[in-house]
């Protein structure tokens, strides 16, 4: 392969930059609040879950209608959280509903990844589908997509500060530092 610019070759592209200006490149800032609106439905089919039984010498695979439950259960609320993060707010759009099949596979891998069994290569998966839909923040970066600073939230969440009392002695007194009395 020769020339050209490749994925992730080089710094970032710095959207505050003079040459980011003359490119038109601007990141799309994604609401630090997430997404609040419909949760699509689950496109994948259910995931079988299978165990090892053996019947004398004979090992064989059975359905484990449990295991596929709770497997099924996990996708469900892994999928709900998902579409309540600010990278949901940029899969809302139409054109980017593509997307669609590739979270849902993110969310599988994931809840894969999350049991003993998983492989390097689930792992690796893992990695590679979260970049895919912006699930990391070099991903974020490949999108073109940002979280938007929410600088309202932290004074939102600061506790307002105590009122002095005149009456209470420790107002009082004074610190002495040196060691000397």
């Amino acid at each position: 392969m020769r020339g050209g610019a490749r994925n992730r070759s080089g710094p970032p592209a710095d959207p505050n930059s003079g040459r980011s200006d003359r490119r038109g490149f601007s990141l799309t800032a994604l609401p630090a609040e997430g997404y609040d609106g419909p949760v699509p439905e689950w496109p994948l089919m259910r995931r079988q879950v299978m165990r090892w039984e053996q019947d004398g010498k004979v090992r064989y695979q059975v359905l484990d209608p449990d295991a596929t439950q709770e497997v099924a259960d996990r996708e469900a609320e892994l999928w709900e959280w998902a579409w309540t993060t600010p990278q949901a707010c940029a899969w809302s759009m139409p054109s980017e509903s593509w997307r669609i099949h590739t979270i849902a596979m993110w969310v599988r891998t994931f809840v894969i990844c999350e049991s003993s069994a998983a492989t390097a290569a689930d792992k690796n998966s893992l990695h590679r589908f979260a970049d895919q839909i912006g699930m990391t923040t070099a991903g974020l970066a490949e999108m073109g997509w940002k979280v938007a600073v929410d600088e309202l939230a932290g004074k939102r969440n600061e506790a307002p500060e105590p009122e002095e009392d005149e009456d209470d002695p420790r107002n009082r007194m004074t610190v002495v530092t040196g060691g000397g009395a």
